[in-house]
C-alpha cells in the first residue's frame, strides 16, 4: 500500500466532492480524501495496488483547477 499526503488549495467541500468523484473515476484503484480543517487542507491518496504516480496526480488537478503539492515531512 503507498500513501501520498499532498496540500491543496481546495476549501470547500462540494469542491472537495467534485475532485474526489474524478480522482475514484480517473484513477480506479486510488481512495482519495480532504481534510479541509487541516490548514494544508490535505489531500491524501492511498493506492493499494500498483503505484502511485503523484506526478500524474497534480497534473490531472492542476487541469480540474486544482493546485496542489506533495507535502513534505
Amino acid at each position: 500500500m503507498v500513501v501520498e499526503v499532498f496540500k491543496t488549495n481546495v476549501n470547500k467541500r462540494r469542491q472537495a466532492n467534485r475532485l474526489l468523484d474524478a480522482i475514484h473515476n480517473a484513477f480506479r484503484n486510488h481512495k482519495a480524501n480532504f481534510d479541509l480543517d487541516d490548514c494544508d487542507r490535505i489531500l491524501r491518496v492511498q493506492c493499494d495496488n500498483g503505484t502511485l504516480c503523484a506526478k500524474s496526480l497534480i497534473s490531472f488537478l492542476n487541469e480540474l483547477g486544482c493546485r496542489a503539492e506533495i507535502l513534505t515531512d
